[in-house]
């Protein structure tokens, strides 16, 4: 899942191939736009605007992009190409029951997410008419160190892996988001050793959340589930362990597919 890069349609250098200029316009859409004027997506890809006219024309003839109600969409072709990706597809069609159980259970916010580099990339969402307020979308993202999917995919990614995220600067979301690296570490640790992972008002105000891994045949944490609610109602810790008994069966029945596919002739 390549992202831009700069965050929101950012750019250095215009790029010069057609498709690179392709790219640069589907990444101007955040998790956030509900759509895009001319003027916007000039503003964030600085492209010409005869190259962004002709650009929008192929990608809305290959339902890349749409066009309504006066502004650019992302179109449902990229919808279709995203749910053929193998990985997030297995993944969702796997976990989907196990979100929906959890939901059941706490009948509080359900999210799955993946790592991209230092990010949580938000992959399903599962919630009721009561659901808190929080600032994660779908495909959207969020710094790994300020949540609680991603402390856990953190916790679980390789030494260097850690190493690198700890040495950068770490964005404070919320007066509560820990941004000195020792004592992010710590919680790594932590995390590692309970498999499970916390957060409390760190991403938005509010909110807290506990968090599980889910890991493929090879034992590698692929993905994360958490259940977040508000701090007036929701005890994360009380909720752990059927975070991780619902991660534990995502990761079982992962595995049992992939017995299932090597087994086939």
């Amino acid at each position: 899942m390549p992202g831009p890069s700069a965050d929101h349609g950012g750019v250095g250098e215009v790029p010069a191939g057609s498709l690179q200029r392709a790219l640069l316009v589907l990444w101007a859409f955040t998790a956030d736009d509900g759509g895009l004027s001319f003027t916007e997506l000039q503003s964030r890809t600085r492209l010409p605007k005869s190259t962004l006219h002709r650009l929008l024309n192929t990608l809305i003839a290959e339902r890349l992009v749409d066009r309504r109600n006066g502004g650019y969409h992302l179109g449902r072709g990229l919808f279709e190409l995203g749910m053929r990706a193998s990985l997030e597809r297995n993944l969702l069609e796997i976990a989907t029951p196990f979100l929906e159980d959890l939901y059941e259970r706490t009948h509080e916010l359900v999210h799955l997410g993946v790592r991209e580099d230092a990010e949580v990339v938000y992959v399903a969402k599962v919630g009721g008419h009561r659901q808190v307020n929080v600032p994660s979308r779908l495909g959207g993202r969020m710094p790994l160190h300020a949540t609680a999917i991603g402390k856990v995919l953190l916790a679980n990614a390789a030494p260097e892996v850690q190493r690198d995220i700890l040495m950068r600067p770490l964005e404070r979301r919320t007066p509560r988001t820990i941004i000195a690296p020792g004592q992010l570490a710590r919680q790594l640790a932590e995390a590692a050793r309970a498999g499970v992972a916390f957060e409390c008002e760190e991403s938005g105000a509010g909110t807290t959340c506990v968090a599980a891994p889910i890991r493929d045949e090879d034992d590698e944490c692929v993905a994360a589930i958490s259940v977040t609610g508000p701090v007036n109602r929701f005890r994360p810790r009380a909720h752990a362990a059927a975070v991780a008994a619902a991660a534990a069966g995502i990761t079982a029945t992962l595995a049992r597919r992939a017995q299932l596919k090597c087994a086939d002739p």
